[in-house]
């Protein structure tokens, strides 16, 4: 499985960013897909994962701000970020997981965001 993730940027305070994470290979629906990030001078964190039959689950620095969602038919997952702050800045990976999203066998490359006025 080969995962590409794209979407981030440079926002304000407030605003929203929708990160996407496509992947080529067979049996996407197979896999758990986390979303991960590292910010400057920090470890990598899981931000967010959704397992191979929907179920999602977030980190407590994310609840109710950021939504994860996949679309098993485009191989494709996404994770809607809605009222972002600065201390959200870092690099977004994706990653891909047989079961459990912090043990992923693939990873994606990953995609800067930046919250910043």
């Amino acid at each position: 499985v080969q995962l590409q993730a794209s979407g981030g940027g440079l926002v304000q305070p407030g605003g929203s960013l929708r990160l996407s994470c496509v992947a080529s290979g067979s049996d996407f629906d197979y896999y758990a897909i986390g979303w991960f990030r590292q910010a400057p001078g920090k470890e990598r964190e899981m931000v967010s994962c959704i397992s191979s039959s929907h179920s999602t689950g977030y980190a407590d620095s994310v609840k109710g701000r950021f939504t994860i969602s996949r679309d098993d038919a485009r191989n494709t997952a996404y994770l809607q970020m809605d009222s972002l702050k600065p201390e959200d800045t870092g690099v977004y990976y994706c990653a891909a997981a047989p079961s459990r999203c912090d043990r992923p066998d693939y990873w994606g490359q990953g995609t800067q965001v930046t919250v910043s006025s």
